[in-house]
């Protein structure tokens, strides 16, 4: 399973890659004028919000994992009482 797989869904890849197209096509329509930066800073927003999906995503793996480790410690120590 690649990491885009692992951390993002279907849906997340379908919102990134409508968000590129719209900016893309916002970039064709009104050209390098000052209405790109409006343009870039609502590609940016959505941007840092996949990045913030993306960090969420790895913390609750790696949450997962480790309780999943005290889980096993815990199984242990109770077979041994």
């Amino acid at each position: 399973m690649t990491v885009t797989h692992r951390h993002f869904d279907t849906t997340t890849i379908v919102v990134i890659v409508i968000t590129l197209v719209l900016f893309v096509a916002a970039l064709a329509a009104k050209g390098l004028t000052h209405d790109v930066l409006l343009e870039a800073g609502v590609f940016l927003v959505s941007v840092k919000l996949i990045i913030a999906g993306y960090k969420n995503s790895t913390a609750t793996n790696n949450i997962e994992r480790q309780l999943g480790e005290i889980q096993e410690l815990l199984r242990a120590r109770r077979e041994e009482s």
